[in-house]
């Protein structure tokens, strides 16, 4: 067996994302020195969390298992609170881990418990979506959602380190595995085209776990992640560009009460992102037009309905990129070339959103 791939991310807490299959004996040497780790999991992965909590044991670190809501139901400040609870009945000191299980929404949540816990504890994302693989688990974003919008509270705070057992991906129901490939289309067109040639050739491959491609296109992205997040953690600069496609993706998301994939909502994003870019005199059509071919070719949604844009415009002027009154978006000026996009027009912002439509 093909041992793992180590992707290091560097910065002020340096650490290692490693890709590849059967990772999770891997885990313990990433705890050294806890004697308890909290695991926290949604119900659906209660059998991993299961395995996962013998495999400490035997490396005699104790384990406490909270079982969290899934997905964005348990991204909120009373989940939250119920794990701190939980951690001060047991004692849980500075040298004690956290250990999130599961995909973005369990990991985001994970790291901010860990963040927040006597100001800062160690903690490792166990991914096991394709979404969490290449976004949520690398950077040390760590938050929470709250009625004004999503992740608008949280912490930068670094793991450890970061497990993606692609033989998790397995079991990932197929809607799953395509909404984090959006993610990794978005990293083709603002770093590494080459992402966009490998799904161009063969989209079914890129839809198979067990194919070769998809390990290439997972390390393709959180290369991408990796390299960004290592110069900016704390999105001061360059690590904004990693939010192509997000300023109108979190604002879908917000509309829809959070029950669409956040890489559905990316995926429409990224059109709307793309017209924008032409519509400003930035991006050749050409390239726009193949964003909508290849998320197409995945089975990504590429269109949103008419009479919601007053709502989601109303949204995104609370986003986390905007700066006052003035909107901001990352937006291309050409393929693999990210830049900013600051206080454009009512006329270019309806005026993309129509090409969302078509």
């Amino acid at each position: 067996m093909t041992g793992p791939t180590r992707i290091d991310v560097s910065g002020d807490t340096p650490y290692q994302v490693l890709v590849g299959r059967g990772l999770l004996d891997e885990l313990p040497g990433l705890l050294t020195g806890a004697e308890q780790a909290a695991l926290l999991y949604a119900g659906p992965l209660a059998s991993h969390a299961e395995q996962l909590a013998d495999l400490l044991g035997r490396a005699g670190i104790r384990t406490l298992p909270i079982e969290v809501p899934d997905a964005e139901d348990g991204k909120s400040i009373g989940v939250a609170a119920g794990c701190w609870d939980a951690l001060g009945a047991n004692g849980f000191t500075r040298s004690d881990v956290v250990v999130g299980l599961g995909g973005g929404a369990v990991t985001d949540l994970a790291g901010f418990v860990a963040a927040a816990w006597l100001r800062g504890v160690r903690w490792v994302p166990v991914s096991t979506s394709l979404l969490g693989m290449v976004d949520a688990a690398v950077g040390g974003k760590t938050g929470v959602n709250t009625s004004a919008g999503k992740n608008l509270v949280g912490a930068f705070h670094p793991p450890a380190g970061v497990l993606c057992d692609l033989a998790m991906l397995d079991t990932l129901p197929h809607a799953d595995l395509v909404a984090g490939l959006a993610e990794v289309v978005k990293c083709g067109f603002i770093a590494d085209p080459a992402i966009l040639d490998l799904i161009e050739a063969d989209p079914r491959a890129a839809q198979d776990p067990a194919d070769p491609a998809v390990r290439e296109l997972v390390e393709r992205a959180i290369r991408v992640k990796a390299h960004v997040v290592s110069g900016d953690l704390r999105e001061s600069g360059l690590r904004e560009i990693l939010n192509y496609g997000h300023t109108l993706a979190h604002a879908i998301e917000k509309h829809e009460h959070y029950r669409w994939r956040h890489g559905h909502a990316v995926s429409v994003g990224l059109i709307y992102a793309a017209a924008l870019s032409v519509g400003a005199g930035r991006l050749a059509p050409d390239v726009a037009a193949r964003h909508r071919a290849v998320l197409t070719s995945l089975g990504l949604p590429v269109t949103y309905e008419a009479d919601a844009w007053p709502a989601l415009l109303a949204a995104m002027r609370v986003d986390k990129k905007a700066r006052g009154s003035q909107l901001r978006f990352v937006v291309l000026d050409g393929l693999g070339t990210p830049s900013i996009l600051a206080g454009p027009s009512e006329e270019l912002l309806a005026a993309a959103y129509r090409e969302v439509l078509s």
